[in-house]
């Protein structure tokens, strides 16, 4: 888990270190923002997360944890799991999906993330997180930036985005996906409904069945999304027919989320 949130981890946003994930956080309660920062390790003496927080965010204290749970996928049964995945899983049977703290930020990385490597996705969200974040101080270095709130990017032009080295077509899915949530048209959290948000996801511009597989996968918390246009799922498959990528993935229903990251994982075996 440390390992792919490290190599996705948003320079001034989110730092990982051998034993700990720590995030600079925004929460919106009762009309109030709460900004601070988080960090989760590995309790030390029993089979649990330990999770510390700025003072500031201590009324924000149970959907701090609810978060971490979704983030950590906490409330997978990996025994469970791992018998549906068969061979598959059977190196590692206990990987987990990461999930998104935040559903916009998520967003946002998927779209930059588009027909581009992970380290260049990356570098472009700590791009657009230093020029269009809120800055903050914090006990450790390299968080110093809090990530942009929807509200305020829906209310920027392609301009503004593109400025940062993004390109205008992604600019403009950035914007329309903040106005989205800002108005409560998108909801990118845990929802009962996960075909009605994956329909207005792929409704926005620039939006194609990867990028919405992947939000599924990580900020909707679908144990069943499937981005089987991705190139690294079709490498471990050895396929370039996404139609057969998508044929050879049935049997996994419904947990093609953790086969995808099953699939990852073997390409770094």
């Amino acid at each position: 888990m440390l390992a792919f949130l490290a190599a996705r981890a948003v320079s001034g946003v989110e730092e990982i270190d051998n034993r700990a994930y720590r995030r600079t956080v925004r929460l919106r309660r009762d009309g109030r923002e709460h900004i601070g920062w988080i960090e989760v390790s590995q309790a030390e003496k029993k089979s649990a997360l330990r999770v510390v927080m700025s003072p500031s965010l201590a009324e924000t204290g149970p959907e701090i944890l609810d978060r971490v749970r979704r983030l950590m996928d906490v409330s997978a049964n990996p025994v469970e799991i791992a018998a549906g995945l068969g061979r598959l899983a059977k190196s590692h049977p206990g990987l987990r999906v990461p999930g998104a703290f935040d559903g916009f930020e998520i967003g946002v990385r998927a779209i930059l993330g588009q027909q581009v490597s992970v380290a260049a996705a990356r570098t472009v969200a700590g791009r657009f997180a230093s020029a269009l974040g809120t800055p903050i101080g914090s006990p450790f270095a390299s968080l110093n930036t809090v990530f942009p709130a929807p509200e305020k990017i829906a209310r920027l032009t392609v301009d503004h985005v593109a400025r940062l080295g993004v390109l205008a077509a992604r600019s403009r899915s950035i914007i329309a996906l903040a106005g989205a949530i800002a108005d409560g048209t998108i909801h990118l959290g845990p929802t009962p409904d996960v075909a009605g948000e994956l329909k207005k996801l792929r409704a926005l511009p620039g939006v194609g069945e990867w990028t919405a597989q992947y939000i599924a996968m990580r900020a909707l918390d679908w144990p069943d999304a499937f981005p089987h246009t991705d190139f690294g799922v079709m490498k471990a498959l050895g396929e370039t027919n996404p139609e057969r990528v998508l044929k050879t993935a049935q049997p996994w229903r419904p947990w093609r989320a953790y086969a995808v990251m099953h699939l990852w994982r073997s390409l770094h075996a």
